[in-house]
């Protein structure tokens, strides 16, 4: 791994979270990004409970498929969700800081499997996540135009 993929990575991830208002009313910040990898923290409040005073599994969805889009764009090229599973494996309780881990695990042409590790801050497995992602085109974060308005990349 190469440090220009490494800062391209973690450029895509703070350039995505700081387009996303919803990432963002949720609480969800970057712990960590690289090349295919990408790991989202939150800390539940009383927004993220539901009717059981638990975290709603939405919100837990929400994190998860966060990390998820930020490893799989990390590449700086356009990748969206295909198909997404969550299974939910232990509560979230109000005070717990989440930490969802992406981590690419199967890549082949411009499909792409993920699978997303959604931890508190004991360590204990909240939740696990598999997305299927697909590569589009075009960058998420567009090169500077050089000095004669040409794309530098």
């Amino acid at each position: 791994m190469t440090d220009d993929k490494q800062t391209i990575a973690r450029d895509v991830a703070e350039t995505m979270i700081g387009n996303c208002g919803f990432s963002q009313g949720l609480g969800m910040r970057i712990a960590d990004a690289g090349p295919d990898f990408a790991a989202i923290e939150m800390t539940l409040t009383s927004l993220h409970m539901n009717g059981h005073d638990i975290c709603h599994g939405g919100a837990i969805f929400a994190m998860a498929d966060t990390a998820f889009a930020h490893a799989c764009n990390s590449d700086n090229i356009v990748t969206v969700a295909q198909q997404c599973q969550v299974n939910f494996l232990k509560p979230g309780k109000l005070g717990d800081v989440l930490c969802a881990t992406a981590q690419a695990r199967s890549l082949a042409g411009r499909t792409g499997i993920y699978d997303v590790a959604v931890t508190d801050q004991n360590g204990a497995l909240i939740a696990e996540f598999r997305g299927m992602c697909r590569k589009l085109s075009g960058p998420v974060i567009p090169a500077e135009p050089d000095q004669h308005g040409q794309d530098a990349g």
